[in-house]
């Protein structure tokens, strides 16, 4: 059974416990990061003849394995990776983890447990069907590695990793795409461990040639380390601060690329320390001494080409800040170097809180430019944890927005030149000066709390439902008064008012058929995923299509659409058609007994259980859960043995009202109450006790419980015996299971239902807001002041009654 992305997380995680004890993250990911390159690059050269990396006798993954409980372990591991990095020219790359170091692995037994432990987890993984296309388990993997490993390690030691999703905006924006060439260059100047690299030359789909440069010596390793893992082993990755040493130098002058992304640490203070050479970077002006921003764009800047094109993540202090890089703007601007800025959520980045923007460069259309597109994405984000992470729907409106220059009110807009040369803007480049991104004010209406009625403005500024809904507005609402209306039912039956309407059930249906249509165009291609499938490539294909196709539809956001369907690819279908293209679908549907590691620390919850006690045999279903072989193949078996639990269910409520009838103070079955509880071996001993010389009624009562108990017994194991007989019907099935037997179930009963019925709740969902918004409307001028006045009289007059009634004037 091939490896889900689950597993594999779960493992590498649990391989984390195993080093936590002694060290923090910081420390820790070099042990973790060192044993999966060694897994990944062994595994890939047993599949792979022709592979890069060469692995030597004694240099391999599988030597680890065989010094497992070797006293001597600690050194052994130290020994076999130094034989790999020799071999490949990797020294002080794979071989800065001591895995012989007593302070952090502990002594003697405690390191060969802990080790072999290790090794152990490790050896579970297998990579030798691991791509290169950008799409593969190992990328993921150490992806999630990274974003740990950021996390817990700090706000200081967080700067080696940006996170995917903004990686991916900073290498869509930056134009690197399909009619990128091979020989077309992309460079990082601060690029840690090298995942923004990866994310922009991986939108090229014939590749590139990636060149970077990373300070700091632990992250440098991991950066070469990455490149590796991921297919780029010829990536010239250099080592050495940027700005005082930069690497990439030819003569007097820095080199140039055509494309450059950055995401440098923020407002370094100590930028120029032991800068001899500027090589030409500060033309435009020299940054201030305790901020190195602008010497981060300025050195992105002069590495471009003069076609080149660059996106820089800095803090939001380089658009507005006064005084040098005041200057520095306005003659960034006057030039037209800057393309666009895009306002990201707070809080996204693990080395720091604060909000970011994405700076857009572009020297080859720099001559003639009239604006500067933006775009304010600040409030487009999910919470995850403690950070905000973006959606694959804000992500996708971005770079749409970007890419098209499309101007959407509150979001986005190209902003004239001419507007932010102006006097009372003077380059100033903060986005809120251009971009209004505020929800309009609820204004309160006086007139309709004085005298009623719903003021109708409120309700036309909810124009896009009446469009969509054109009777409705007739529907829910009469005049009132001039510019005044009223709800024609109560606030309370809004709702259902709504989804009851012809409007709603045709936009309902609409919704269906389209994404119904959707999937069926996608259908044969989905039916012919194999091992050469590129999953990327096709959830790319099918969710650009999906949007495409909402966009014309009323009210519906199409990105909110696109959103159902990414959510489920990466909470299902992705681990689904990973196991299709390593094993194929007859072997991926079949059914496997769960896992149970100790050292994984892992237990899998069962699918299906056959059997019971210590005979109990515990299956997992990855690809098709047994639910849908019962719908499909055992609908009138599930429906006998609905009825048969409703009836156990009956019978245990007939138990418990006689009970609670009975089994009260004086009641017939009070003496066999047990601290105010009874049950059928209290009813049965009580009943014992008194058979022969109790009172009859009471008597009467315990046989008549005991027969209720054991009709609910029989019933319950009826139940019983009903589902085990579907569960091995269930599990036969699985083994008669034709290849279209499979695609139906799959591609039809799960994917097709699933993802239709997530888009219609999308339907429904929109109408909540328009309930909300009509709810809170009506109640807010239900009631006049004229109403609280009478009510107030009336209150007044009652406690003058209560007071008269006490003798009180």
């Amino acid at each position: 059974m091939a490896l889900k992305k689950s597993d594999l997380y779960s493992s590498l995680w649990a391989s984390c416990d195993q080093l936590r004890g002694g060290m923090d993250a910081s420390q820790y990911k070099d042990y973790i990061l060192t044993l999966l390159f060694v897994k990944y690059v062994s595994d890939k050269a047993k599949a792979d003849s022709a592979s890069l990396i060469d692995v030597p006798d004694g240099g391999s993954f599988d030597d680890m394995l065989a010094a497992k409980n070797d006293k001597e372990i600690g050194d052994k591991f130290n020994k076999i990776i130094a034989k790999l990095a020799d071999a490949n020219d990797l020294r002080n790359v794979i071989d800065l983890a001591d895995f012989n170091d007593e302070e952090k692995l502990g002594k003697g037994k405690e390191m060969v447990d802990r080790l072999s432990k290790l090794v152990t987890i490790f050896n579970d993984l297998d990579f030798r069907g691991s791509r290169a296309e950008g799409d593969d388990l190992l990328g993921d993997a150490y992806e999630y590695l990274m974003r740990h490993f950021a996390t817990e390690s700090g706000k200081s030691k967080g700067q080696f990793y940006t996170p995917a999703e903004v990686s991916r905006i900073l290498a869509k924006v930056v134009g690197i795409g399909a009619h990128t060439r091979q020989d077309q260059t992309v460079y990082d100047p601060a690029c840690g461990s090298g995942s923004l690299l990866l994310k922009a030359a991986a939108e090229a789909p014939r590749g590139m040639s990636v060149y970077g440069q990373e300070k700091d010596n632990a992250t440098w390793a991991l950066s070469k380390m990455n490149m590796i893992l991921h297919g780029n082993e010829i990536a010239e990755i250099y080592k050495g601060d940027t700005i005082t040493s930069p690497q990439t130098v030819a003569g007097s002058h820095l080199k140039t690329f055509d494309f450059v992304v950055m995401n440098p640490p923020f407002s370094v203070k100590s930028w120029n320390n032991g800068l001899e050479h500027d090589f030409n970077r500060f033309e435009y002006g020299r940054p201030p001494e305790k901020n190195g921003d602008y010497a981060f764009l300025l050195h992105a800047l002069t590495s471009l080409k003069s076609t080149g094109k660059g996106a820089i993540i800095l803090p939001h202090g380089v658009l507005f800040r006064g005084h040098a890089e005041a200057g520095i703007r306005k003659r960034l601007l006057q030039h037209g170097f800057i393309k666009g800025i895009i306002g990201l959520p707070a809080n996204l980045f693990y080395g720091t809180g604060i909000p970011a923007c994405i700076v857009i460069l572009d020297k080859e259309n720099a001559v003639g430019r009239t604006g500067v597109f933006m775009i304010d994405a600040s409030k487009g984000f999910i919470k995850d944890g403690n950070k905000n992470r973006l959606r694959s729907q804000d992500i996708h409106k971005i770079v749409d927005t970007f890419n098209n220059q499309r101007e959407i009110d509150r979001y986005s807009r190209m902003v004239p030149m001419s507007e932010i040369a102006a006097p009372k803007n003077d380059y100033n480049l903060n986005i809120p000066r251009y971009i209004d991104s505020s929800e309009p004010e609820d204004l309160q209406d006086l007139q309709a709390h004085l005298h009623g009625g719903i003021p109708n403005r409120d309700l036309d500024l909810l124009d896009d439902y009446w469009q969509a809904f054109p009777q409705l507005r007739a529907q829910l609402f009469q005049p009132n008064r001039p510019s005044y209306s009223d709800l024609t039912l109560d606030v309370s039956e809004v709702q259902q008012a709504i989804l009851d309407s012809a409007e709603f059930q045709k936009l309902a249906n609409e919704v269906r058929s389209i994404t119904t249509d959707w999937y069926d165009a996608h259908r044969d291609a989905l039916a012919a995923i194999d091992a050469d499938t590129k999953p990327n490539e096709l959830i790319a294909t099918i969710g650009d299509d999906l949007l495409e196709r909402f966009k014309t539809v009323p009210l519906l956001d199409e990105y909110d659409v696109y959103e159902q369907l990414m959510t489920y690819w990466h909470a299902t279908m992705h681990d689904d058609v990973y196991l299709v293209m390593a094993d194929g679908w007859l072997n991926a549907a079949k059914p496997r007994k769960t896992i149970e590691v100790k050292e994984r620390k892992l237990s899998e919850t069962p699918d299906l259980v056959v059997g019971s006690g210590r005979s109990a045999t515990k299956y997992k279903m990855d690809l098709i859960p047994p639910a849908l072989i019962v719908s499909r193949y055992f609908a009138d078996e599930q429906a006998a043995i609905d009825d048969l639990t409703a009836a156990a269910e009956e019978a245990t409520r007939t138990v418990e009202e006689y009970i609670e009838e009975h089994a009260v103070e004086d009641g017939l079955l009070a003496d066999a109450m047990d601290d105010e509880k009874i049950s059928k071996a209290l009813v049965a001993a009580r009943l014992k006790a008194i058979k022969t010389s109790g009172d009859p009624d009471e008597i009467k009562a315990l046989q008549h419980a005991a027969k209720l108990y054991s009709a609910e017994a029989a019933a319950k194991k009826t139940v019983k015996d009903a589902q085990s007989e579907l569960d091995r019907a269930t599990l036969k099935k699985y083994g008669d299971l034709t290849e279209d037997d499979i695609k139906t179930l799959v591609l039809d009963d799960k994917w097709r239902t699933t993802v239709v019925h997530r888009v219609s709740d999308e339907v429904e969902a929109l109408t909540l807001d328009l309930v909300a918004r009509i709810q809170q409307l009506g109640e807010r001028y239900a009631e006049t002041v004229g109403d609280l006045d009478t009510e107030l009289v009336n209150l007044e007059a009652k406690v003058a009654g209560h007071l008269a009634a006490m003798g009180v004037e």
